[in-house]
């Protein structure tokens, strides 16, 4: 009888030691418990749109969520002092810095990019470019750069009036 009983107690502590590899189970061994459970190899992914509009005066910098809200804001001209510099690439670098500083502690970790410049121009500018490059350099993951400068298409009347010989 009592060979039964060990018998069946140690079947019962293989279907639970079975069990426990699985992780569904508690394993039970005498008065220890210990909890088998698989963790998520992958945390959450926090993403953040970064829009860079760059004009021939200054840099604007804007982070935001998925939902449209700001998270964080710089420009050129809050990092220096001379108007004339606002739109060069070492200032952008040192506005990039403060948006990196302020988007790891709201937890982003990658960026989508829209960039835009003036209406009519033709490319974003070098400070655009130093932009990424420095994010991407403070660990930040680029998912994608999208470019979203306006073109004109027409428009209204240019002014001066008609020009030439009038009669």
């Amino acid at each position: 009888m009592a060979e039964e009983i060990s018998q069946i107690e140690e079947i019962e502590q293989a279907e639970a030691a079975a069990k426990a590899l699985e992780g569904k189970e508690e394993v039970v061994e005498g008065e220890e418990t210990t909890e088998k459970s698989k963790k998520d190899k992958h945390e959450k992914e926090n993403i953040g749109i970064l829009n860079i509009y760059t004009s021939q005066n200054n840099t604007i910098l804007t982070v935001t969520d998925m939902a449209g809200n700001t998270i964080a804001r710089s420009s050129g001209g809050q990092s220096t002092k001379q108007s004339r510099l606002k739109a060069s690439p070492t200032v952008a670098m040192f506005a990039s810095k403060k948006i990196g500083e302020e988007a790891k502690e709201a937890g982003v970790t990658s960026f989508y990019i829209r960039v835009r410049a003036e209406t009519g121009s033709i490319s974003a500018g070098s400070a655009a470019h130093a932009i990424v490059k420095s994010l991407g350099r403070d660990g930040f993951k680029i998912l994608s750069i999208c470019e979203l400068t306006k073109q004109p298409r027409g428009g209204p009347k240019k002014a001066g009036g008609r020009r030439g010989r009038r009669v």
